[in-house]
């Protein structure tokens, strides 16, 4: 029996349905959210992780369309199928344009409507027409009318680096939400996703009824997809793949798992899988990059360089709630979009401290940020990343020193900057390098005896590296052995490999290294 085919570019529920591609049945947890408590709802989910598609299914829903939902979860919850007039805006549509061509998309949106339920002409103002449209179709068809609006955030995200166009465009967008709220007696069920929490929009300043699902445990995987739905529906996917990988069934889980799981949106939530990656890596049967190469995070880039962060600062964030689910507009920390734009996730939770541990979530998100930085450090990325691939192969084959001797190369053909002057300029760079070969790196790690450096963990041994700048290699070496950082990772069952690194100002490059178990 053939598979069916997977929506890789799909976010339509009725041409997934119409088709027959594999759907991730997430109905009864629709079923669940649009009958709760509340009526006006905000989700906040990285990009390509199905918001879009949840939008059109609540859509379909709304609309009454029953036959779409045969044999799902819902069809045996819901028992009225009621169609509603429902009003849906995709934000995104609204990006790279002036002020006046974002008023011109949205009020085309609105157009579409009005098409239907009439348009009165006396409402000129976007918030007019909305409100007019809203009325309209409340008394036309005798039913509360649902609206649906998709990356809400869309034009701010578009700007947030430009601060007086983040404002123009704030304004629009908050005098268009207004409604929201002046129509909440014509309203059945308002939905709202995005990326980001931006405080100074209407829906979250003077909205004081939406309920905000992002971290709320029941709705934890309502987008993505957990390792029991790959289990339960991909099992097949999973064994074509394996085949061409040439790996077992459970090596090939681990291997996606190291790369697309590790998200958590909840302080208890299963792990989740980026649904894009996932589905990709099945569809072509490789192992790819593929959210990350979907767009370059160059506002992210841009912040990291604005607040100073180092490349081995970013993951590792121990902090409360509202440090990282928080507005975004008035930055005075990056932490809150690193999570919101899904390059941070929750790693560990602390019930009595009510603390969270943020890291990077997995594989395809810390080499593929790695690899964006690593221009913040080098004119000419490209020759860097060959050599980079050559010492990855060296490290996989246990060949140290001669990945060391390439890194000397490397690092001696980086043109003069004043960052060379100091340690941490090194550090940056050996942990951009080394996580680019694919391998877990982990910078000033604590154990009994004071910090380690840098560590870095492959399949089969443990590499412990302490860095000296203008010092030896030996005297690195005798801080490992004196300090006895050996000790602390003994448990992990592998091999230990010390590394000491000495550093040289005027060639900026390694000078010397001893290699010891």
């Amino acid at each position: 029996m053939a598979l069916k085919k997977l929506p890789l570019s799909k976010s339509s529920f009725k041409d997934i349905r119409d088709e027959d591609c594999l759907y991730i049945d997430k109905t009864a947890l629709i079923y669940q959210l649009t009958h709760g408590a509340s009526e006006c709802i905000f989700l906040s989910r990285p990009r390509r992780f199905g918001k879009t598609l949840l939008v059109n299914t609540l859509n379909e829903y709304f609309l009454g369309r029953r036959e779409l939902f045969k044999g799902l979860a819902i069809e045996k919850l819901e028992t009225e199928w009621k169609q509603f007039p429902v009003l849906k805006f995709d934000m995104s549509q609204s990006k790279h344009t002036t002020k006046e061509g974002l008023e011109e998309n949205i009020g085309r949106q609105l157009e579409l409507y009005e098409n239907i339920y009439g348009r009165d002409n006396s409402a000129t103002m976007l918030s007019e027409r909305f409100i007019a449209l809203i009325e309209n179709a409340f008394h036309q068809t005798g039913e509360k009318v649902v609206v649906l609006i998709d990356e809400y955030d869309a034009p701010m995200l578009d700007v947030i680096n430009l601060p007086e166009q983040l404002i123009v465009v704030r304004n629009i967008m908050r005098n268009f939400y207004a409604p929201i709220k002046a129509c909440n007696q014509y309203l059945r069920f308002v939905f709202l996703t995005g990326i980001t929490k931006f405080s100074q929009v209407s829906i979250f300043s003077e909205l004081n009824n939406i309920l905000n699902i992002s971290m709320i445990e029941d709705f934890a995987t309502i987008c993505g997809i957990t390792e029991n739905e790959i289990l339960t529906l991909l099992p097949e996917y999973i064994d074509e793949l394996s085949k061409k990988l040439q790996l077992s069934f459970d090596e090939t889980i681990t291997t996606l798992k190291e790369m697309y799981d590790g998200y958590h949106f909840t302080a208890t939530s299963p792990d989740i899988y980026n649904p894009y990656s996932l589905l990709n890596s099945l569809s072509t049967k490789t192992i790819n990059a593929f959210w990350f190469e979907t767009a370059t995070p160059t506002f992210l880039i841009e912040k990291l360089r604005q607040f100073k962060i180092l490349p081995q600062n970013i993951g590792g964030q121990k902090c409360q709630a509202e440090d990282f689910d928080a507005p975004i507009e008035r930055l005075i920390d990056i932490t809150p979009l690193l999570y919101q734009s899904g390059y941070l996730t929750i790693k560990d939770f602390v019930p009595f401290k009510k603390q969270y541990t943020l890291d990077l979530p997995n594989k395809e998100v810390r080499i593929g940020l790695m690899r964006s930085l690593l221009t913040e450090y080098v004119t000419s990325p490209v020759p860097v990343k060959n050599l980079v691939a050559d010492m990855a192969e060296m490290i996989y084959f246990g060949k140290l020193e001669n990945a060391l001797q390439l890194m000397k190369e490397l690092l001696g053909s980086i043109p003069y900057c004043e960052n060379t002057k100091y340690e941490g300029h090194f550090q940056s760079l050996l942990y951009l390098m080394f996580t680019l070969f694919g391998q877990y790196m982990s910078v000033e790690v604590r154990t009994a005896t004071g910090r380690v450096d840098m560590v870095m963990h492959t399949a089969t041994a443990i590499y412990i590296f302490e860095l000296k700048l203008n010092g030896t290699a030996a005297e690195a070496l005798q801080q490992i052995n004196v300090k006895d950082y050996a000790t602390h990772f003994i448990h992990n069952n592998k091999r230990i490999i010390k590394v000491g690194l000495a550093f040289d100002i005027a060639t900026r490059t390694l000078k010397d290294w001893l290699i010891a178990d």
